[in-house]
């Protein structure tokens, strides 16, 4: 078994937090990323978060998103 098959997908409605479409394409281990970002956020980049899908709608990616890439700097 593989290290990706061994990670499980993370329980985004535990958030109650609209997703981009794009999230499901993303391998596992991105998609863990962005759960871990999700969870994490503050208000005001949840704000932000928001407004962006709301006007990007399909076209947002959040993996490239300024918000994440911060809070992955931050984090390594």
């Amino acid at each position: 078994m593989s290290e990706q098959q061994k990670m499980e997908l993370p329980n985004f409605a535990d958030l109650n937090i609209p997703l981009p479409e794009l999230i499901n394409s993303y391998p596992i281990d991105k998609q863990i990323e962005i759960y871990n970002y999700l969870k994490d956020i503050d208000e005001q980049n949840k704000k932000a978060y928001l407004i962006a899908l709301d006007h990007l709608g399909s076209s947002f990616n959040i993996y490239k998103s300024n918000g994440f890439k911060e809070w992955k700097t931050k984090k390594d």
